[in-house]
This record gives structure tokens, sequence and C-alpha cells, in this order.
């Protein structure tokens, strides 16, 4: 089997129609169809379900899509060895990040990387914690900044212990003066993002005993912010989500002290690429000199 069939299975997985992968890979629509049906014959089943709106994987599909992207993974990792044997700086790297890391870190991160790393390429994509960690574990990314605990098994560096806030009104004042009570929140409805609940979030609220009817959800940080400035609740941001996020609120630590644990994953040592392996030293070397941290 060609690794061509392979990288079309990947980036048709990926973009879930013929059409868009064709239009990724430079070829027309019926060259994916032709080396999708070929490789179906090859393996002996079915990969994709086809409908009207595009197509999905089958559950074999699925099974081998994390294998066939460990394939073009170990391919890129070659020739990058070859050029970095043959004297040359070459190499890829797709990054997978939330949304306040893309804001506040990774800006600085890859603009000191490129400087020392000019050839190297560098992808981004935005997600939320959970996502970033699956497409690590299929291989669709290489890096990804999430957040503990990570289910997958994967290559885990913790980072940094981020703080988290109670966001409030201009006109609230906790009764302790700067810190939030639980006499403070008794009876006040929250507004958070719903991928946050089940983490350190979901702690601080189940510590002051927040019921579930009063928490409503907004769709991203900024939301939040403008719902809490307009009346409608109290929010919790972490420090990093509300350092470029303006607005006429203030926010305070809980009596309790909150942290979620921002951290890396990437596949094993053995599978990361010379690229890869110099962008985490970057990373590391950069929240050392920003917060002192070092892991």
């Amino acid at each position: 089997m060609s690794t061509f069939a392979y990288e079309v299975f990947s980036e048709v997985a990926k973009q879930k129609t013929f059409l868009a992968a064709a239009s990724q890979l430079n070829v027309t629509p019926s060259a994916i169809s032709h080396s999708i049906t070929n490789l179906e014959k090859e393996l002996g089943f079915s990969l994709f379900i086809r409908n009207r709106t595009g197509v999905k994987l089958t559950q074999d599909g699925e099974k081998i899509l994390p294998v066939i992207q460990d394939i073009l993974n170990a391919e890129a990792k070659l020739a990058e060895e070859a050029a970095r044997i043959n004297g040359l700086n070459q190499g890829r790297i797709r990054i997978g990040a939330f949304s306040s890391v893309c804001i506040n870190w990774l800006p600085d991160i890859i603009r000191s990387f490129k400087k020392n790393f000019p050839q190297i390429e560098l992808s981004v994509t935005q997600g939320n914690f959970n996502a970033v960690a699956e497409q690590v574990r299929i291989g669709t990314i290489d890096i990804g900044f999430s957040a503990l605990p990570i289910k997958e098994k994967l290559e885990v560096i913790p980072l940094h212990r981020d703080p988290i806030y109670c966001v409030t009104p201009e006109s609230f004042k906790p009764q302790a003066g700067e810190i939030v009570t639980a006499d403070d929140i008794e009876g006040r409805n929250f507004i958070l993002q719903q991928i946050d609940y089940d983490r350190d979030t979901k702690r601080a609220l189940d510590t002051y005993q927040v019921s579930l009817n009063s928490i409503h959800y907004s769709i991203d940080d900024a939301s939040i912010i403008a719902m809490v400035e307009s009346g409608l609740g109290l929010g919790i941001l972490p420090e990093l989500a509300l350092q470029k996020l303006s607005g006429n609120v203030n926010y305070y630590p809980f009596k309790e002290h909150f942290y979620r644990t921002i951290c890396l994953v990437t596949h094993s040592e053995a599978k990361q690429t010379p690229s890869t392996k110099a962008f985490v030293k970057a990373i590391q070397d950069y929240l050392a000199s920003r917060y002192g941290e070092k892991w």
C-alpha cells in the first residue's frame, strides 16, 4: 500500500468529505474516492460510511486511524532525521492548544522558536482540553496543551499551576474584603463553559455546594465576562484566561485556593522528532523565565 493512500485516508477522516480532502491534497475528488476504494479492498473492510453530507469513520476505520497516523508520522520523522544528518534544520510541528494558551503563551514561544529554527514549519489548531489530548493520541497533532487529569495513554509534562478566580460585577464586594467565601456565593448563579465543568471548576463549585440549577453555560471566556458584567451571575475563570480579557468586572481568589494544572501531552519520547523535542524545551524555557517554575 502506498503512503499516499494513507494520507488520503487520514485527510478524509479529518475533513469528513471527499471534496474537502481533495482540496487539501490538491487532487480531484475522484482520485480520493478511487484511493479509498482501493484501500478498502486491500484491507478487506469498509473504512467510511457515506451519506448525503459527507462521510464518517466506521468502527473498523476508527481502529486503524491511529495505526495509519503512526505510519505517516514515522515517515515524517525519517525525513526529518535524514535532513538533520545532512545538516539541514527542517521539519514540522503540529501544535494543539486551548484558547488562553493560544492568546497568551504561543505567540511569544513561536516567535522565539522561529528565531532559532526558521525553517521548521509550525501549525496551530485550537480546541478544548479533551479534543487536544485525543488528537495527540490519534497522531494528527504532535504536541498538545491540555489540563490534568489526562485519561489517554500519553507522555504528560506538567507546566504551570494556574490559579482559579471568582469573577464578579464591579458592584460586588466580598464580605471578607479580598477573598470570596461560602457566604458570598450562597444563592448566586454561576456562568462557565460547559467543557470546564468536569475539572477544577467543578471542584470549586462542589466545595461550595453550588447546585446544578444555579449553573448556566456560555460559549467562551469573553462571553462569560460580558454576562457577569451584565449582572447575570458570577463567573469562574483561571488567571491565564483573564489576562487579555477586558470588562467592568473584578476577580477575587476563593477562601480555599483552587488551581488547574496546565500540561503538555505528546507521544512517547521514542516517537518525538528532533524538532518536537526542541519545541518542548522552548516551552519549558519560556515558562521558567515567565513564572520561575520548573517542574
